[in-house]
């Protein structure tokens, strides 16, 4: 089957990086014919995307959803999909799921899949009716943890279009090179050698809901408690000003790394101590898998999926959102406590190994476009069962 994946960039986030790994996973199993195209060619996963070996990348850029550029780029979009053959169009994310799918109908697409992933916080009103409308026009919408699905169907999709398909992690990404020490793997992070204890969160400082102040007021409260503790913000981003001041607010400034995208994250996560996420919103974090694949123990907000990911008290712990004084206190409990964090670590690399694998990703959405296909083969759309529940 001729499959295509459209995102809207190619930077670095966990929706971008989703999309290059499954058009990977897909063109390795040798099932589809896979075609990628965008919105914005820039980001720094572009190079990772052309190595695929796909015959090209087409850009359709957009500079909004209400002028004639719009209607020329859906055009070009559908007469790219019919001169292709492309039996599936999945899109993944917000501006590719109403751009893609609307082109798609246009196009005469046998399967279009749109894609949810986060559970709320970072779309408008307006945004989200928009959407909802792209929703409409797709046969199946996929979502990345049982609890964005169950915020999409409150939000009106219908329970039948709703697929759950968790995130794939590459365990070869938090795999750190074996040869090098503990001090050449942080001289190689920037970041100092010596007895610090780092406490890290790996998490665009682009958007609020990632709500790092909270983890820095966390911060501020282990220091006090453990004053080997060192904390490390891996991301980029226009908040990253704010953030450095006011951990200077906090008297962390000594303390507190920067280290901006971070393209040795097996090296950062082999030197961490404990690992965390603040988000005040996620759909299923991809932070939180490379952590546990890292066999780092983790304190995550109770936010989207974590619960889906972690088991309380297993592979880490989870708090309110926005509990700076539960946070810290966990995160204090497992620096005094190096063997338990230690098991706390392989249990939650065990539990990626068993759940949250490429070959379970890819298994389940080839059954999804099967399932869809014949479907489309019979003339007949009828509303899509959870695929991964069935067992389809």
């Amino acid at each position: 089957m001729n499959v295509l994946h459209l995102t809207n960039s190619f930077h670095q986030g966990g929706s971008e990086r989703q999309a290059v790994q499954l058009a990977r996973l897909l063109k390795q199993s040798g099932s589809c014919r896979v075609y990628l195209a965008c919105l914005d060619r820039r980001g720094a996963l572009l190079d990772e995307a052309l190595s695929l070996g796909v015959e090209e990348i087409p850009e359709f850029p957009l500079t909004s959803f209400y002028d004639l550029n719009a209607l020329k780029q859906m055009r070009r979009f559908a007469d790219y999909i019919r001169e292709h053959e492309i039996a599936v169009v999945q899109t993944h994310d917000f501006y590719s799921n109403v751009f893609g799918m609307a082109a798609a109908v246009r196009g005469r697409v046998a399967v279009r899949i749109a894609s949810k992933r986060e559970t709320g916080g970072m779309r408008t009103s307006v945004q989200k009716y928009v959407e909802r409308q792209a929703y409409r026009l797709a046969h199946a919408v996929v979502v990345n943890s049982d609890a964005v699905g169950r915020q999409l169907i409150q939000d009106g999709v219908r329970a039948s279009k709703v697929v759950t398909v968790y995130n794939g992690l590459d365990l070869n990404r938090v795999v750190a090179d074996g040869t090098s020490s503990r001090d050449e793997k942080l001289a190689s992070l920037g970041l100092p050698a010596g007895d610090h204890r780092f406490v890290t969160i790996v998490a665009n400082l682009e958007h609020k809901v990632k709500d790092h102040a909270t983890f820095l007021r966390a911060a501020s409260r282990i220091h006090q408690a453990e004053p080997a503790a060192a904390f490390v913000l891996a991301g980029e981003g226009r908040l990253k000003d704010p953030l450095r001041a006011f951990a200077t607010e906090l008297g962390l400034e000594g303390n507190t790394f920067f280290i901006g995208r971070c393209d040795r994250i097996a090296a950062l996560l082999a030197v961490s101590d404990v690992c965390v996420l603040s988000s005040t919103a996620e759909g299923f974090s991809n932070a939180i898998l490379e952590y546990m694949a890292a066999a780092r123990p983790v304190v995550a907000t109770d936010v989207g999926g974590a619960r889906e990911a972690l088991t309380e008290g297993e592979t880490g712990h989870l708090v309110a959102a926005g509990d700076d004084e539960a946070l810290a206190a966990h995160v204090i409990s497992l620096l005094r406590n190096p063997e338990r964090a230690r098991i706390m670590g392989e249990h939650g690399r065990q539990t990626v190994e068993e759940k949250f694998s490429c070959d379970a990703q890819l298994s389940t959405t080839m059954n999804l476009y099967r399932k869809l296909l014949e479907r489309s083969r019979r003339s007949t759309f009828r509303p899509v069962e959870d695929v991964r529940q069935k067992g389809v």
